[in-house]
C-alpha cells in the first residue's frame, strides 16, 4: 500500500513540475512591457498553486515516510 502512494506521489509531483515549467515559459514569452495587470495576477496566481502543491507532496512524502517507519518497527 505504501509503494502505491508513493508511486502516486511521484505522479502527482512529476505533473506539477511540469505544470511549472509551462508556467514558467509562458511567463518569460510574454513580452514584460505589454503584460496586463490581469496576465501577471493571474501567472502569480497559478506560481502559487503550483507552490502549493510542491508542499503537500512534500508533506504526502514525510507523512509516507513516517508510516513506513512506524510499520518497519511495529
Amino acid at each position: 500500500m505504501f509503494m502505491q502512494i508513493a508511486i502516486g506521489a511521484i505522479g502527482i509531483g512529476v505533473v506539477l513540475m511540469v505544470g511549472y515549467l509551462v508556467i514558467a515559459q509562458v511567463k518569460n514569452a510574454l513580452p514584460t512591457s505589454g503584460l496586463s495587470a490581469a496576465a501577471q495576477t493571474g501567472i502569480n496566481a497559478a506560481e502559487t498553486t503550483v507552490y502549493a502543491g510542491f508542499a503537500l507532496i512534500a508533506v504526502g512524502i514525510i507523512v509516507l515516510a513516517a508510516f513506513g517507519l512506524i510499520s518497519i518497527f511495529r
